[in-house]
């Protein structure tokens, strides 16, 4: 359970642990944690030697800022956690300029997350979701401009499309800009739409990968039973939730299915299996958990000493693999082979988030 295995963040010097320690259980009614808890699950992570914390504006309406901001002041940790929020989202209903990704926006936004959070400078911002309106080029001005000023020390990106994160990255190297360090998007044994794209933009542009929901909501956890209602597990999923029935199809349970045998072969809990596959991902490089007490905490950080063989990473590969699109579809062995006379020509690194 080693969390001080510090790394870098993408192509950067911000140093981060393995898992980082998602809050948005933090203020959450129903499916989070309760105030005393949250306390708790922040010291423990810290404890062991934690150092990346990651929360957004949005998060139980400001609430989860509010009480990281504190526990951080409280044990004057400022200097030691490496602290993450985001902006995008509208709380203020009827004013479009209290949302989105312009320059008026993302100014007004990081100005109350530093007064919840209690603090000076974000070390790691991220913008939350493409609002499909504000030019990649304002995003990039606008993000250079807050590291420059000191709000802010590093930025990435999180939901965005991949020609957009590019098109992001590549101006701002080509400008020898202060460019997005990593991206921060839903990956898991259920959700494997990155590898085609997000991988291979991050891997060229320098970018790392913080999956987030890599349980899928806690899907991987084991708690829900096919065929049994979701709300008999009392979990995330169990009511209003941002991914609704979308994880309850028959190829996600056929992906249960095997995570059960697989962790029942190697007597480990399903999560740690499931969270020991998104780590050993080539390209990732801190991942996401959240817990509702510390002792969820403990078993999520227990992944740590989970390492798969490549035979149960085959096995987890194969079950999980997701339907080809176009033009993903073509380009296999076979075709390479035939582009190059029959020779058997690979590329280096190997391609696609293999775990090699």
């Amino acid at each position: 359970m080693d969390l001080t295995a510090y790394r870098t963040l993408g192509r950067s010097g911000l140093v981060v642990s393995p898992l980082a320690l998602g809050t948005m259980t933090f203020g959450t009614e129903h499916w989070g944690a309760s105030d005393q808890d949250s306390r708790q699950i922040f010291e423990r992570y810290v404890d062991l030697g934690g150092n990346l914390v990651d929360t957004a504006d949005v998060y139980a309406g400001g609430r989860s800022e509010e009480l990281l901001g504190q526990y951080i002041a409280d044990l004057h940790l400022r200097d030691r956690v490496v602290l993450s929020t985001k902006f995008t989202w509208n709380m203020t209903a009827g004013n479009p300029h209290a949302g989105g990704n312009g320059r008026k926006h993302i100014y007004r936004a990081l100005e109350q997350s530093l007064t919840r959070l209690q603090t000076d400078q974000i070390d790691l911002y991220w913008l939350h979701f493409w609002d499909m309106v504000t030019p990649v080029e304002e995003v990039l001005e606008t993000m250079v401009n807050l590291v420059r000023t000191g709000k802010i020390r590093y930025y990435g990106l999180s939901d965005v499309p991949a020609w957009y994160a590019t098109k992001l990255a590549v101006l701002a190297a080509e400008r020898g800009l202060p460019g997005p360090i990593a991206l921060q998007m839903e990956y898991s044994l259920v959700e494997r739409a990155i590898e085609n794209e997000f991988m291979p933009a991050a891997r060229e542009t320098g970018m790392g990968i913080m999956p987030w929901s890599p349980l899928a909501g806690g899907f991987l956890s084991g708690k829900y039973q096919q065929g049994t209602p979701a709300t008999a597990a009392h979990g995330r999923l169990s009511g209003k939730n941002p991914f609704g029935q979308t994880k309850f199809n028959e190829r996600n349970w056929r992906i249960l299915h095997e995570l059960r045998h697989l962790a029942s072969e190697l007597e480990l809990p399903m999560a740690q299996v499931a969270l020991a596959w998104t780590r050993q991902r080539r390209g990732v490089d801190s991942v996401l958990v959240g817990a509702r007490n510390a002792a969820q905490l403990d078993d999520n950080l227990a992944s740590l000493s989970v390492v798969l063989a490549p035979a149960a990473m085959s096995r987890l590969d194969a079950i999980s693999a997701p339907d080809a699109m176009f033009p993903y579809a073509g380009f296999n062995a076979d075709i390479r082979r035939s582009i190059f006379g029959g020779a058997d020509v690979r590329s280096w690194p190997s391609p696609l988030g293999s775990a090699d």
